[in-house]
């Protein structure tokens, strides 16, 4: 069985986002220019499923000022990893970073079916690469 690198993992991620996995207030100003803006809440879930782990959210600010959160994954040895980072501008800055329970899918208000699209378009590409081995990761994936 050919190992699953998470290069595979990055590339499926990225080829799935669009404008409806991110959040509907973005949606107008999602573009393939800055396809990472707006899905990294969806992202670090679907990561966090397939990779376990921390979720870790940082403020979004600029001249000092809340502007909204950021997500991001820690993995094993407290590796950070962070496919959404280039979304911001350069007076965006994120500061911070707080680990944050992940709550159960069903408790979910917002972002449920964003993160259910995008978790099922990174399963098929991955599928597509690796059958075998997705079959396996599918089913056990973190989905609660």
């Amino acid at each position: 069985m050919t190992p699953l690198l998470l290069t595979d993992i990055e590339r499926a991620v990225r080829r799935s986002w669009s404008a409806d996995t991110s959040p509907p207030t973005l949606r107008s100003r999602w573009s393939p220019d800055n396809p990472a803006r707006g899905q990294c809440g969806v992202t670090a879930m679907v990561l966090n499923d397939l990779l376990g782990g921390e979720l870790i959210r940082g403020e979004v600010q600029v001249d000092g000022r809340f502007r909204d959160y950021h997500w991001w994954n820690r993995i094993g040895q407290g590796v950070e990893l962070d496919l959404t980072r280039e979304q911001f501008r350069p007076e965006e800055i994120v500061t911070g970073g707080t680990v944050i329970p992940r709550p159960p899918v069903a408790e979910w208000r917002r972002l449920r079916a964003e993160y259910e699209l995008l978790r099922s378009r990174v399963l098929e590409e991955l599928y597509r690469r690796q059958p075998e081995r997705i079959s396996l990761l599918a089913r056990s994936a973190r989905c609660t």
